[in-house]
């Protein structure tokens, strides 16, 4: 694997540079020995980047390294362990003095001052080129813009600090920005950074550095954001105001929203695709373009065509922990985990059939009940398979473990994945590991071992940009031809008949064709952290958050264990749209007003 020389140096910062975030910018004589020369400047910049989250660490959320608790925080997933805190989110068991609230909200800001100490200090650095300097300048720019986006989506509407970062111990009095104020500086933020920044690294050793490419779709992100109806024109927080009586959601709909977002995407496409960033395709070993291997080999494979943002040593080997299944009695430790992080029924039955039609559709084929001999696309026989996972489309494969399901890794010769009760996966005998739901979550799971820790976590990737230029598309101007162009492009990977073509009439309409991209956007990117904030940003997690939660009778062996029962009763109303600010910081800082509710 490539070394990555920015997170060498995020090992570095924590153990000999923590000292000059705790003292600057009061002690002048520190920060001049610090931006002397670039040995100890890099690790003052590898601080700035330490807040890139970790989104595999969701057993422990929030922390130093942000990591999150967005899979098993939404309608996709669930963990079994009780002490996940995704878990006290989901019935409703949290609230602003929970730490993940405050970590989030604290450490980001600390990567935003850090990167306004490095801005305004880097000139400094005696023993780099100005060129040089500009660059490393631009890519703290750019992360500190981040870092804001970051907060955007978690907390809605945030504080927007100066230029000039102020003292760790000042008593700051500052109220909230509006979230079109916030927008508008994440923007011309990432589009000045970007102006600077390389188009690709320069070298191996610079994989994992900020470049144009991610500014620019942070950026287009972030309008996106501005766009959707949590934050455009949402009446339903017209009581989010600063107390001087400022709105901070505008109350306004306004669709040139969808318009500057979409224009964002295409200019972004337009200046890296093809080139810079392309969809990851594969083929088998005969040669031929194989769907299941690219949607697989996408997430596996490191600094592949379609990555643009990822992070390195992550918490890959806690996450392949929950991904891989119990197997008792099975030759290697390496294929013995937890199976803790079940995927729900809700998730499974949102993929398509293999003619690209949903379950729901009564031309999909979809058969509910009964066995047939099928061979999936990871195994090399066909073996009796409950009808509902038989001749579902490629990515059903690649996301899911289900009962009867051959295990990725064959070092040790072909183990069968049982997840019934008494199963060699199943509750009875994994003890305090088993899969709460009665699926597993596959995605991102590599062909070996899971107690690796170094693969990149993918952040963005190409495939999140074509579904969001097409959503933004059908929301400014209905029926461009891109809409249709991009949402296939999707498809075509994945290996399903595209919309349009003689086997699969296009969606007819806006409503219809925004229901098409949400279906795509759901199942492509399932379990990559975006279902969390979309059902938000979308204004539909009353529905798809609240109420019952659906998965297999784990409790049970067959064939009772086949039945869908509802796990978890699930809490969602108004005021979880937003997380609320810290208690501390209201409490601290007169001038800031709680998100409604809370």
């Amino acid at each position: 694997m490539k070394k990555l020389l920015i997170y060498i140096l995020v090992l570095g910062a924590f153990t000999s540079c923590k000292k000059y975030l705790d003292q600057v910018p009061d002690d002048r004589l520190t920060i001049d020995e610090t931006f002397r020369t670039w040995n100890t400047a890099s690790k003052f910049l590898a601080n700035v980047y330490a807040r890139i989250p970790d989104e595999f660490g969701q057993r422990n959320p929030g922390d130093n390294e942000n990591r999150g608790l967005w899979t098993g925080g939404c309608d996709e997933a669930d963990f079994v362990w009780g002490f996940v805190q995704s878990n006290d989110v989901n019935i409703g068991n949290w609230d602003a003095n929970s730490g993940f609230v405050r970590d989030y909200w604290t450490n980001f800001y600390k990567g935003i001052r850090a990167a306004s100490v490095f801005i305004q200090n880097a000139d400094k650095i005696t023993d780099r080129s100005q060129q040089q300097k500009e660059q490393y300048k631009a890519e703290a720019r750019a992360l500190r813009a981040m870092y804001y986006f970051y907060l955007m989506r978690i907390y809605g509407p945030v504080v927007i600090l100066g230029e000039t970062p102020t003292a760790v111990d000042t008593n700051l009095q500052i109220p909230r920005n509006s979230i079109d104020e916030c927008v508008s500086y994440i923007s011309a933020e990432l589009t000045t950074a970007a102006s600077v920044l390389p188009a690709k690294p320069a070298t191996a050793q610079d994989y994992g550095r900020i470049t144009k490419g991610i500014a620019l779709a942070f950026r287009a992100n972030a309008l996106m954001y501005a766009a959707s109806p949590l934050y455009n024109g949402n009446a339903e927080l017209a009581s989010l105001k600063n107390k001087d009586g400022k709105q901070l959601i505008s109350q306004s709909f306004d669709v040139n929203k969808w318009k500057t977002a979409a224009d964002a995407y295409k200019e972004f496409i337009t200046q890296f695709v093809p080139g810079t960033y392309n969809l990851f395709k594969k083929n088998n070993s005969s040669g031929a373009f194989d769907p299941y291997l690219s949607c697989r080999d996408v997430i596996l494979t490191d600094w592949n065509e379609e990555v643009i943002f990822a992070r390195t040593r992550g918490s890959l080997d806690s996450r392949q922990y929950e991904l891989t299944p119990y197997h008792s009695g099975a030759p290697s430790g390496e294929l013995k985990g937890s199976g803790g992080l079940g995927a729900t029924q809700n998730m499974v039955d949102a993929f398509f059939m293999k003619n690209g039609r949903s379950i729901t559709d009564p031309l999909s084929q979809y058969v509910s009940s009964g066995y047939s001999d099928f061979q999936a696309p990871n195994t090399t026989h066909t073996s009796s398979t409950y009808n509902q996972w038989v001749n579902r489309e490629p990515r059903f494969y690649v996301n899911i473990t289900y009962d009867g399901s051959t295990w990725l890794n064959t070092d040790f010769g072909e183990i069968v994945t049982r997840l019934y009760n008494t199963g060699n996966s199943g509750r009875k005998t994994g003890g305090g590991d088993y899969s709460p739901t009665g699926y597993i979550v596959r995605k991102a799971m590599g062909l070996g071992r899971w107690n690796v820790n170094d693969r990149t976590l993918i952040l963005i990737r190409l495939a999140e940009i074509y579904l969001s230029y097409a959503e933004c598309l059908n929301e400014a101007t209905p029926n461009d031809p891109d809409i249709l162009k991009y949402l296939n492009l999707i498809r075509e990977r994945a290996g399903i008949p595209l919309y349009g073509s003689s086997e699969l009439p296009a969606p007819a309409g806006q409503a219809a064709m925004r229901d098409a991209i949400r279906k795509e956007r759901r199942v492509e990117l399932a379990f990559e952290n975006n279902r969390f904030f979309d059902v938000r940003r979308w204004k539909i997690a009353e529905q798809t958050e609240n109420g019952p939660m659906y998965g297999l009778n784990i409790n049970a062996d067959m064939p009772e264990f086949l039945n869908v029962v509802s796990f978890e009763t699930r809490v969602f109303n108004k005021r979880h749209y937003f997380f609320p600010l810290p208690s501390d910081d209201i409490n601290n800082d007169k001038e800031l007003v709680q998100n409604p509710g809370w």
